[in-house]
């Protein structure tokens, strides 16, 4: 079982002392709560903890170090004392893309494919009239997804990349993922709120 060796309030205190923009910090939770569902929902209750922590601090590095995201996020969490099994999962999410450490884990491959998505989500999100995922459909998801000049910064090939690692059609990760932002969306704004 994997197990966190870094508190969720230390974890949050290093993602603010690394990372100040509020949309930096909205996205950190917002793949923290992510993938505390997916952890529920996937039969890794009892790591809960790990997999949302892996979410809360997997971008840890890329407000200071855009061009060395990470390569730089092993050296800031483990001088802060994080394990090297969370160190791993971290930096999994950038496979291809800035780094060569591969996802292995189930919780890896998640957060692989929901990293860009839960962006791409929370874009469309704000077009909507109510601004929330709460009432968004796959179909309409699916639209966004296909329009590449829309949220163009959300790579549509690692979220296809992701998929695929998983197993899962595009529709699944989609319909999950939709589901997991629902059920953090209200919390994860009281919470960047008030950062």
């Amino acid at each position: 079982m994997k197990t966190s060796t870094i508190t969720r309030e230390q974890a949050l205190e290093l993602l603010k002392s690394w990372n100040s923009e509020p949309f930096h910090l909205l996205h950190a939770l917002t793949v923290e709560g992510v993938m505390r569902y997916f952890a529920r929902t996937h039969g890794f209750a009892d790591e809960e903890d790990f997999w949302g922590l892996a979410g809360l601090l997997h971008d840890i590095d890329f407000e200071r170090f855009p061009e060395e995201h990470c390569r730089k996020a092993p050296e800031i969490l483990r001088a802060a004392g994080v394990g090297e099994d969370m160190i791993h999962a971290v930096c999994s999410h950038g496979y291809g893309l800035c780094c060569d450490v591969e996802p292995e884990h189930e919780m890896e491959k998640i957060l692989f494919a929901v990293d860009e998505l839960t962006g791409l989500i929370g874009a469309a999100a704000k077009m909507r009239p109510s601004g929330s995922v709460s009432d968004m459909e796959v179909s309409s998801l699916k639209k966004k997804f296909k329009d590449k000049k829309f949220a163009a910064g959300c790579s549509r090939d690692v979220i296809r990349s992701g998929a695929e690692r998983l197993g899962w059609t595009l529709d699944d990760l989609f319909a999950q993922s939709l589901d997991a932002m629902r059920s953090c969306e209200e919390s994860v704004r009281a919470e960047a709120a008030s950062l």
